[in-house]
Formats: C-alpha cells, sequence, structure tokens
C-alpha cells in the first residue's frame, strides 16, 4: 500500500498494491497491522455501503459531535466519487478548509477521514456503490451537517449547476458560520 498525506493534517489517501491478470484482479483493501502503522491507531466497529443510481446525487457535508465523532475509511467498489473532508476541528490550523479526492473502482483509492471533520461526496457515475468504515457506531442524535454548497467552506464539485441530487434534509442543512 502507499499511504499519501495530506495538506491538512490527519487524511491520508491509500493506494493499493493491485494484482491483475485476464482473469481479473486481487488487491489487499485494509491490514490492521500496516494500518495502525501508517495511518492512525484506529478499531473500525462498524461498516457501510450506499447505493446511488445517477450521477448527481450528493450526500454530505455530515459528521458525528462528542463522543459519538467518527472517523472512516472511505471507499468506492463500484463507478465514481468526488469525495470531501472538512477539517472541523476547532483550533485546527486549516479550521474550515477542505480536501477533494476522486475515489473510483478503477483506481481501488481509498480515503482516511479522522474524527473532527464533516465529510460528503458528489456521485460522478451512476449505480455508484461506496463503502466505509466507522470507529464509532452511528448515534442519530449526535448527527449533524453543513450545507453542501455553503460559501465559506467554498467546495468545488465536480457537477454541473443544478445537476445535484439532494435530500430534504441536506438541502436545509445549517451553514458553517451558523
Amino acid at each position: 500500500m502507499k499511504y499519501i498525506k495530506t495538506d491538512i493534517e490527519g487524511p491520508v489517501i491509500i493506494e493499493p498494491q493491485v494484482f491483475g491478470d485476464e482473469r481479473g484482479y486481487f488487491f489487499e483493501s485494509f491490514r490492521e497491522s500496516d494500518f495502525k502503522a501508517n495511518v492512525a491507531d484506529v478499531d473500525f466497529v462498524q461498516d457501510n455501503e450506499s447505493f446511488s443510481a445517477k450521477r448527481g446525487v450528493l450526500r454530505g457535508l455530515h459528521f458525528q459531535k462528542g463522543a459519538a465523532a467518527q472517523a472512516k475509511l472511505v471507499r468506492v467498489v463500484k463507478g465514481a466519487v468526488q469525495d470531501v473532508a472538512v477539517d472541523i476541528r476547532e483550533g485546527s490550523p486549516t479550521y474550515g478548509q477542505y480536501l477533494s479526492v476522486v475515489l473510483d473502482a478503477a483506481s481501488h483509492r481509498m480515503l482516511y477521514i479522522p474524527r473532527g471533520f464533516a465529510h460528503g461526496f458528489a456521485v460522478l457515475e451512476d449505480d455508484t456503490i461506496f463503502q466505509y468504515k466507522c470507529d464509532n457506531y452511528y448515534a442519530p442524535e449526535s448527527e449533524g451537517a453543513y450545507r453542501w454548497n455553503d460559501p465559506d467552506i467554498g467546495v468545488q464539485w465536480m457537477l454541473r449547476p443544478g445537476e445535484e441530487i439532494l435530500s430534504a434534509k441536506d438541502k436545509k442543512a445549517p451553514f458553517f458560520k451558523d
């Protein structure tokens, strides 16, 4: 595995070594000992998967507050997304800044997002399957969100204006300054 540090302290891009031939491919997507040595000492307790039927589906920017905060290891098993992590750690030198990475089934690239980040993704291909490991259980009473198009965060989404397909909840999420 190749572990790539980012300009924001904490998130890590992970590129696995893929072995392929005429039959297909094989790669190791997670090895606890290597992950702990190269990324973070995290114990994942929950795996999630989401399916998005159409390009333009945009989920986020979501986070869990307080003791329910979650670190995530995310990847795409079919299709492609623009994955975004926003630093919401108060006192961080990169507070309010975001990281954007394309994750797709072809590259098998993954992204580790530590606790203290809001997370979202825009679906770039129809029929996309997105998986993520979490180090804490989902707690609906602790969930929070920021508006996907918040001008103070300024995410440059890889979608055409008006192409976004949002949940009712994400459409009315509060702004970062609020």
